[in-house]
């Protein structure tokens, strides 16, 4: 079984003393997969098991337990290899979509100049050639824009380094994109701002649950959940099957027919636990269109303006009969042009279109969080609104709150320790208990 990473980022968080409730709500796992991964973790890591006299279980990691892992697992070293090498891919594929604008373009524009240089020649040709030695003959053949190759290696360059030093002297508009990447994020975006919703989600009823004593009622919950469709509005509170699930909770009962929720394996830490700060409700992110500054778009706009005008006045040169004549007679790099042609538009449109398309794709997408996040909102409003009616509620959830924290004078039993010497340990700290407490009693 493969090391699960949130269990492996989890230990290293709290760390590397943990119990199946510390890892349950740091990663926002199941309980029942926290504890089959944590085990598993504790096997291949040559963690200790700690053994409580209360019976709860804390597991010790050594600190390198990553280097103990990589060893004993191929596919982890494999993975880390990959994970390089994707990097450098993805890069790759970020900068190849400006790469075939760029290229796009300069094929245009140079077809065009070579098709109106030979136009021009022939011309002269047919009318005695006397005026293409005082025109300077074909150098324009030879003319490349002086843009493309001083700022070539700006757009390709990848280092972040650079990248931070140019967004200092630009200012706060500044990109930490180079410019062949912030074509990308024009034209595709950045991926989903709300990626790892799943997991804030459960990490903070985890630690909603965490902060009072583990024990909470349905509508302490409620603000982190979705889908609720009318089950928030009427009298039930089907909602907390999942979470009871999830961190193998247990609903009590009050004399008035109320319901708390009480989630054991969540009170029980290996560290005294500090209350920490959750939001009052989840909230999602909009999406971003790009991250690419307003400068970076528009010159992404122009640049595919330029190639869609461009396209369109070579594909009126190559309209004319006169025009293939010369297309035929020169091949070479006007023939691969004139081949390919439609495809070159066809990106160009597709480069201008695309982005347009996503742009209204995403206010509709930004509409339906701004949705789920007032509901949210609301229903965190609602248990403030409704507190002093659910004060009873909550009253008879506090008796059952309560955190055990495991500490190492609390130990019954540990795998680094021989077991006859816990066993003498263990009879002395009996021996010691009793005479404490015929001291105390005389």
């Amino acid at each position: 079984m493969a090391p699960n990473p949130k269990i492996m980022q989890a230990v290293e968080g709290l760390d590397y003393r943990v119990t199946v409730g510390d890892v349950a709500s740091q990663a926002g796992l199941d309980v029942n997969l926290a504890q089959k991964g944590l085990l598993a973790l504790a096997s291949d890591a040559n963690a200790h098991l700690q053994v409580a006299e209360t019976g709860d279980i804390v597991y010790d990691f050594p600190r390198n337990f990553r280097n103990i892992l990589r060893g004993k697992f191929l596919r982890l070293r494999l993975r880390a290899w990959w994970d390089k090498i994707w990097n450098v891919l993805f890069y790759l594929i970020r900068i190849s979509f400006g790469t075939l604008l760029i290229v796009s373009i300069i094929l245009i524009f140079v077809t065009i100049t070579i098709i109106i240089v030979a136009l021009n020649s022939s011309r002269d040709n047919n009318g005695g050639g006397g005026r293409s030695s005082s025109r300077g003959g074909g150098g324009g053949l030879f003319f490349i824009p002086r843009f493309w190759i001083g700022d070539l290696f700006w757009f390709y360059d990848p280092n972040p380094q650079r990248k931070r030093q140019r967004k200092a002297k630009a200012g706060r508009d500044a990109s930490e994109l180079n410019f062949l990447e912030a074509v990308f994020s024009f034209l595709f975006g950045d991926g989903n701002p709300n990626a790892d919703l799943e997991e804030r989600r459960w990490k903070d009823i985890a630690q909603v649950i965490r902060n009072h004593n583990g024990v909470v009622v349905a509508e302490q919950i409620a603000p982190y959940l979705d889908d609720l469709g009318n089950q928030f509005s009427r009298e039930t509170e089907d909602y907390m099957i999942p979470v009871l699930s999830k961190f193998d909770g247990i609903p009590e009962v009050s004399p008035e027919g109320n319901l708390v929720y009480r989630f054991p394996e969540l009170q029980v830490t290996a560290t005294q636990q500090r209350r920490k700060p959750v939001e009052t409700y989840l909230t999602e992110s909009p999406w971003p269109f790009s991250q690419a500054t307003s400068g970076q778009i528009s010159m992404s706009i122009g640049l595919g303006a330029v190639n869609v005008i461009g396209g369109g006045i070579l594909g009126v040169l190559l309209q004319k009969p006169e025009v293939q004549e010369i297309v035929a007679e020169l091949g070479g790099l006007v023939a691969f042009v004139d081949a390919i042609y439609w495809l070159l538009i066809a990106y160009g449109i597709a480069f201008l279109t695309l982005p347009l398309v996503r742009y209204f794709w995403i206010q509709r997408r930004n509409q339906k969080v701004q949705r789920r996040n007032a509901e949210r909102q609301e229903r965190a409003l609602e248990f403030e609104r409704l507190e002093p009616q659910l004060r009873p509620k909550l009253d008879y959830a506090r008796q059952f709150a309560q955190e055990t924290a495991i500490g190492t004078d609390d130990l019954a039993y540990t795998t680094e320790k021989d077991i006859a010497q816990q066993e003498l340990e263990q009879s002395d700290k009996i021996d010691q208990e009793w005479r404490d407490r015929l001291d105390s009693g005389s």
